[in-house]
């Protein structure tokens, strides 16, 4: 059964010219950014952040602080259900794909395939599952079996011929640590990770990605104000090289200071015991405008979309393979 399951992998370069196209998910942080009056300048002001954290992190042989830029490439993943299900291509997943340029010898080095993570099927189980799940509990839960299919469809894309056609290492995704827990600084300090943090207990979100076969470390980076969390597959420190983790560092951090700065972008660092809080005041903003609330709005509409076009239509197909077939 699951030789039914087709990956298509596409790529756009994300630069100043970049407009999103129909199968976008609109909630995905690029994508909102490339809306609107000021669309271009959010663009080229993004890729500029990038570039000058790409730099500041990557500082050997580089005293103009000029020897790199980043490329990026937005990654769709399209799945099609053969026989049995029709031949229509749904969309599945979009991440991010950094290209590191080395101006001086002309290099040009992938970077980790991952960093933004966006899931339609995700969009379902947070936006739509979850809250209906909750609409008449006093008490905060989640269904049994939460994350399970969506934890399988992922393992399944990252096993693919496709997946590895296209990427020769494991994805590594990495996004902002949870404001509902407390994390503690180690004396674990990587050179170009940064400090660790650990927390005592895993979030929600953790747990979910653990069901897609990840682990996650929280690091961090030298110069930054909060850990950052890594969501991996193998070993984040051993499988990659430095400047393959700075292109995800300068990447992700640069997309969180945007659209989380009271966290990112704030004053001051985290200190031996930290929360992140979005009620924090003590923060600047960048120049690039977000708006977070219509993101939370849209996620709702495409977690909903999803459940319309590919829970809904495909069930017995996906429960068949998720109970049987999945890896």
């Amino acid at each position: 059964m699951s030789n039914d399951f087709t990956f298509n992998i596409k790529s756009i370069v994300f630069d100043e010219n970049y407009h999103p196209s129909d199968h976008t998910r609109l909630t995905t942080n690029f994508a909102n950014l490339a809306r609107g009056k000021s669309r271009q300048e959010n663009l080229r002001n993004t890729l500029r952040m990038i570039d000058n954290r790409f730099n500041n992190l990557a500082h050997w042989d580089n005293p103009h602080g000029d020897r790199y830029t980043v490329e990026l490439d937005i990654i769709s993943v399209e799945m099609t259900i053969g026989a049995a299900g029709g031949n229509d291509a749904l969309p599945l997943i979009e991440i991010l794909k950094p290209n590191i340029i080395d101006k001086k010898t002309g290099e040009r080095t992938n970077g980790i395939a991952g960093n933004n993570f966006s899931s339609y099927v995700r969009d379902y189980d947070f936006s739509v599952l979850l809250p209906e799940h909750n609409a008449d509990k006093a008490t905060f839960g989640t269904p049994d079996n939460f994350g399970d299919f969506h934890g399988k469809l992922f393992k399944h894309f990252v096993n693919s011929d496709a997946y590895k056609r296209h990427f020769n290492k494991p994805p590594v995704i990495c996004i902002s640590a949870s404001s509902s827990k407390v994390y503690h600084r180690t004396e674990n300090v990587h050179p170009i990770l940064g400090i660790e943090y650990r927390q005592n207990e895993l979030s929600p979100t953790d747990q979910y990605f653990d069901k897609m076969g990840m682990k996650v470390r929280y690091f961090m980076p030298p110069n930054s104000f909060a850990p950052l969390a890594f969501y991996f597959i193998g070993d984040l420190l051993g499988d990659y090289t430095n400047l393959e983790l700075i292109g995800t560092i300068s990447t992700m951090e640069t997309f969180q200071k945007i659209y989380r700065p009271e966290i990112y972008n704030a004053n001051s660092a985290a200190g031996k015991l930290y929360q992140p809080s979005l009620k924090n005041q003590d923060y600047s903003l960048t120049q690039i405008v977000y708006d977070r609330e219509e993101r939370s709005q849209l996620a709702v509409r495409q977690g909903k979309y999803t459940e319309e076009h590919f829970i809904k239509p495909y069930k017995n197909i996906l429960e068949q393979w998720a109970a049987n077939d999945a890896r």
